[in-house]
């Protein structure tokens, strides 16, 4: 198994060994059938004491957000969680430091091109949004959330969930509110059997009702004008009847 073995090689690495304050301990996960990919940032200091990763709070507001639950989202055969930096990086002046670039020049290169599955990529976070959507970015972070139908089907960029995040989210109350609560117009409605879950054919319809459940809609209510595969899902409409536009 290839994606085994770059693993393998990945969680011997010291390259950045004499700068990383508590230690040498690359927290992924991912597998050759995997459809979704997380790209987050960096291991935070919790979740280098449990080499699990995203076993934090800001994992649980994540979970929230994408409506899925515990057990799929470490289902390594449906979702690989790859960080842009393996290892926990430190504190720096205003939280952690960010994520050593060393792991996307040795490892990134080598390891997404394995996972030849995916269908969609989550890209959480400035140094993610630098990486995988590069100049296709908008000029904040904001706008490029603002216009994640633009990078449909292939990412769907979020902010980081990390509870240092709450001034951003309070000053963007449409993110929550409007993106994962408004477009509810499908929620009551089932879906076909080979679509349901957080992502079209990738996770569970107990992912559906776990997400209609917290926010009344399922995230792939939210992610829409996006063909999975044979699956092609109409742009939702605001409650006004227009076509929704952030």
């Amino acid at each position: 198994d290839p994606v085994a073995k770059t693993l393998k090689k990945i969680r011997a690495c010291r390259a950045c060994e004499r700068h990383l304050p508590l230690g040498v301990n690359p927290v992924l996960s991912a597998h050759g059938d995997a459809t979704v990919l997380i790209a987050g940032q960096a291991p935070g200091r919790k979740v280098h004491s449990t080499g699990t990763p995203w076993d934090d709070v800001s994992g649980d507001r994540l979970r929230r957000w994408l409506g899925i639950d515990r057990d799929d989202f470490y289902d390594e055969t449906k979702v690989a969680l790859i960080p842009m930096g393996f290892c926990y990086p430190g504190p720096g002046k205003s939280g952690e430091n960010p994520p050593r670039k060393i792991c996307r020049r040795l490892w990134h290169p080598k390891l997404l091109p394995q996972l030849k599955k995916l269908r969609l990529t989550v890209v959480i976070g400035r140094y993610a949004h630098d990486y995988y959507l590069a100049d296709r970015q908008r000029d904040s972070l904001t706008a490029t959330v603002r216009a994640w139908r633009e990078y449909s089907p292939d990412f769907f960029p979020l902010p980081h969930p990390s509870p240092r995040n709450k001034a951003w989210l309070k000053r963007n109350p449409w993110f929550e509110s409007e993106l994962f609560l408004r477009f509810g117009g499908r929620s009551g409605e089932p879906w076909p059997e080979q679509s349901t879950g957080c992502f079209p054919g990738a996770l569970g319809e107990k992912v559906q009702r776990y997400h209609r459940r917290q926010f009344g809609c399922a995230l792939v209510d939210v992610v829409t004008g996006v063909n999975f595969g044979d699956l092609e899902y109409p742009t939702p409409l605001l409650p006004s009847g227009q076509v929704g536009d952030f």
